[in-house]
């Protein structure tokens, strides 16, 4: 009987490693970037109404790169209006990194920052064991749905936290990426029941769909070199594999069978494109854009 896999959450720090090589095998910062110059700016143009002070929550910020983007472009937009921001990060490493970031930056005077060092449900349950009734005028969740329990709920909540003009950001992996295809066949072998891990952007429509919720949504094209996938042994190419299985260790906890389909699929035209003899997976993300509740 082949041992339970386990989740690569579990271990924080080959997560990380792995986290950190998959963001230098794709495009995907980049296309996060391009979003956040090109169609954010008019988003973020219609919140506030006028209001000298603006409060963002960033839910799963990670190391806050993207997050100073996102906050820079927001300045742009409504300059002089200062700014409360909820860092909401469970990682105590991310977290560092973040407030390390903050201090090496100039010019951020305008934002306070608050450090909250929980889950997305320990920062629900906070707000709501404080009664806290501020609202917010931006929440971003990016790549973050994966980790919690219920995203319907999840989204919910931090839809409810939306003051007047109010947008909620969500960004994952596309229903059409290559991520979607692997997802559907292999959730049951593959996905950790704790937390909804594999969700995309069709769930997270359909949920929104059935529930008459009226949002926005753009495609954004990414892709990931994972050629090193291919090369048994290979010491990049497992932490790529963990990170692409969401699995400890999947080359060599994996049932034969299971690992041979999987390896099958990820070089599948439905995943990946092979081109001057490297395999390029589809990483593309989608973006949904919600209003306050109506």
């Amino acid at each position: 009987m082949a041992s339970p896999l386990k989740s690569l959450v579990n271990d924080d720090s080959r997560y990380q490693k792995s986290f950190q090589l998959f963001l230098e095998r794709s495009s995907e910062h980049q296309c996060m970037q391009d979003f956040i110059h090109n169609k954010l700016p008019d988003i973020l143009a219609s919140i506030g109404n006028g209001k000298s002070h603006l409060n963002v929550i960033g839910v799963g910020s990670g190391a806050g790169e993207i997050d100073l983007e996102i906050l820079s472009e927001l300045h742009m937009k409504h300059p002089g209006v200062t700014v409360d921001n909820e860092v909401v990060e469970p990682s105590s490493q991310q977290l560092h990194n973040y407030r390390v970031l903050v201090s090496q930056k100039p010019g951020l005077d305008y934002i306070k920052f608050t450090w909250n060092k929980m889950t997305a449900s320990g920062f629900e349950e906070h707000w709501k064991v404080k009664n806290m009734t501020k609202k917010a005028d931006f929440i971003h969740m990016i790549q973050m749905l994966y980790y919690v329990k219920d995203p319907g709920a999840t989204i919910n909540f931090f839809q409810s936290l939306l003051d007047k003009n109010g947008k909620l950001l969500i960004i994952l992996v596309s229903g059409e990426s290559g991520w979607g295809k692997l997802w559907r066949t292999y959730r049951n072998q593959l996905c950790n029941t704790e937390i909804s891990q594999c969700v995309t952007t069709g769930d997270i429509k359909s949920f929104l769909d059935s529930r008459g919720v009226s949002y926005q949504s753009y495609e954004l094209l990414s892709q990931m070199d994972i050629t090193e996938c291919f090369t048994e042994g290979d010491e990049k190419g497992e932490l790529l594999l963990d990170f692409l299985t969401e699995v400890l260790d999947f080359s060599k906890t994996a049932s034969p069978e299971l690992k041979a389909g999987v390896m099958e699929l990820l070089r599948h035209p439905d995943c990946s494109v092979e081109s001057n003899g490297k395999v390029i997976f589809n990483n593309n993300l989608g973006v949904i854009v919600i209003d306050q509740v109506s």
